[in-house]
């Protein structure tokens, strides 16, 4: 049963620390020694949730319930594992019933707001993608079936559904509708911001050379003249004559009010002017009137993308979330999904900011302290855990974190919080007296015999340094001839030993050993006798 604490408390040092496939390698370990544990299940399930396989969280979370049926927080995790495959419904009811079970649980109560606001946003997506394809004759034939039509339902909810794809792949109708959803046209695309040229179709070679048409000479009249003043818009911007880039974007949009682009040019002025509430603005007046236009889904993601932007450069990191996030729900990209994990990084900053706390941090770690000496590590670890949290940069609460995982034999993670101890507060002797003795626990003793030094160099007396510096020593120079060989061919010991001062304080040293104290205090001849007790030609006894 300790193992398992061991391997959890492992797992969850992994998890916090973002190293999530770190994290399902210990739940798993400990789960195959307690195959009975739900906690243990949760907890991987959290992992692979943020590992991004939620299928995989799915699972775990399903196995939490099935073994733990009254516990409320595996009802939580099979309803986020559920909301993250687009499995709306079947997560609104999982949540429902976990609140049955423990009414009020903010966890849950939160998780059903959120699912229920991204089930709406699916429906209204659904309706969007069926319009589309109504709208195309090849594609309204097909929605005649409804085999077809249920499989366009849950693609438009979660298009990266993988079961789904593994069979339909190769169904000339399923890949037509992926291209509705992601946003791409089935018919002539949409001009975009900033406008790009498109490829002409390939035409037979005319006889004669014939003058090119003049531009938009096959469109409406007011049209023309909106799309010409948007090109005169688009080089005042590339001049950054941004005044003058807005005249001509409203320009046209006076001509043609249902041109999303417009829009969005006229927002990206802004944005550049630092204008960042009209840019707001300007782009909500944008996916309004994309959506009753039925435009491009990947122009109403552009204008959610702007406005997360315009957040972001107003350090208003939530709202910002909340726009990315709303883009990748129109059309899935790298570049928004660098975006969104950069903003909840930032939000995530400012919260671990907000936490810190230095009263609440001493209570937590009087209570770390207790179960410390109680013999209860891992309940320890938690208090010293939640200390840290409120107060990151007391290098104490690292020391004292390392000795219990030390006693839970966790020594990776000890020797891990020591180093963190060593950097805040490389003064702090016994941080670097405790990452000696995990280090020898780790059987590397050279290195062990490094922190020891750093220790004696603080204190020159310090018992438990010296004490480990000696066994270190005695580690290293099991063959005291070989060790004496050695020792003699490096030139700085050569140095040491014929410096005549050097040879009168080791003289002295051998027949008065407290001599050793004052002279170890003078930084040259320490740094000397350190060489000497690591090259092991002297010990101290």
């Amino acid at each position: 049963m300790e193992q398992v604490n061991q391997l959890k408390e492992k797992g969850n040092a992994a998890l916090s620390s973002g190293d999530f496939e770190g994290a399902v390698k210990f739940y798993s370990d400990a789960i195959k020694l307690d195959p009975n544990n739900h906690v243990l299940y949760s907890n991987r399930s959290a992992a692979h949730a943020k590992a991004e396989n939620y299928e995989a969280a799915l699972e775990d979370a399903n196995k939490t319930v099935l073994l733990n049926p009254s516990w409320s927080k595996g009802y939580s995790r099979k309803g986020s594992a559920l909301a993250y495959l687009g499995r709306h419904e079947e997560a609104i009811a999982v949540y429902e019933k976990g609140l049955e079970l423990e009414p009020g649980n903010q966890q849950l109560v939160t998780g059903l707001a959120e699912v229920r606001k991204h089930a709406e946003a699916s429906k209204s997506k659904v309706t969007e993608v069926f319009e589309k394809l109504r709208a195309n004759p090849q594609t309204r034939e097909w929605l005649k079936d409804p085999e077809y039509v249920k499989i366009v339902e849950k693609l438009a909810v979660n298009p990266f559904d993988k079961k789904l794809l593994e069979g339909n792949v190769s169904d000339p109708r399923i890949i037509s509708a992926i291209s509705v959803i992601l946003g791409i046209e089935l018919g002539t695309p949409m001009d975009v911001d900033p406008p790009a040229s498109e490829p002409e179709p390939p035409t037979p070679k005319p006889k004669k050379e014939e003058p090119p048409k003049p531009k938009y000479e096959d469109v409406p009249e007011n049209r023309r003249k909106a799309l010409q003043e948007k090109d005169l818009g688009n080089e005042c911007y590339k001049k950054k004559d941004f005044d003058s880039a807005i005249k001509h974007y409203q320009q046209a949009i006076e001509y043609d009010s249902t041109d999303i682009t417009f829009y969005t040019n006229m927002a990206a002025v802004y944005f550049e002017q630092k204008e960042y509430e009209k840019c707001i603005k300007e782009c909500e007046r944008a996916i309004d009137i994309g959506r009753e236009n039925r435009a491009d889904f990947k122009l109403i993601a552009k204008a959610f993308t702007r406005i997360g932007n315009a957040y972001k450069k107003m350090e208003q990191w939530k709202l910002a979330k909340t726009y990315f996030e709303k883009s990748m729900s129109e059309h899935r990209t790298p570049e928004i999904k660098t975006l969104l994990s950069e903003v909840e990084r930032r939000i995530a900053e400012e919260e671990k900011k907000a936490y810190i706390d230095p009263v609440k941090s001493e209570q937590e770690k009087e209570l770390g302290n207790e179960y410390f000496k109680k013999g209860d590590y891992s309940t320890a670890v938690k208090h010293y855990t939640e200390a840290i949290k409120r107060n990151p940069d007391e290098a104490k609460l690292y020391s004292n974190r390392a000795a219990c995982y030390t006693k839970l034999a966790a020594f990776d993670l000890g020797l891990k919080d020591c180093e963190q101890c060593c950097k805040l507060d490389p003064k702090f002797i016994k941080g670097w007296i405790r990452k000696g003795k995990i280090l020898q626990g780790m059987q590397q003793p050279s290195k062990a015999l490094t922190a020891y030094q750093k220790a004696l160099e603080l204190d020159p007396s310090n018992a438990e340094a010296l004490e480990g510096y000696r066994a270190c020593s005695t580690q290293l120079n099991s063959n005291p001839e070989e060790v004496r060989k050695r020792a003699m061919a490096d030139p700085e010991v050569q140095q040491i030993l014929s410096d005549p001062a050097m040879r009168c304080i080791l003289e002295q040293m051998q027949q008065d050993p407290h001599a050793l104290q004052d002279h170890l205090r003078n930084p040259d001849i320490a740094a000397k006798i350190h060489k000497l007790l690591e090259s092991g030609l002297i010990a101290i006894h």
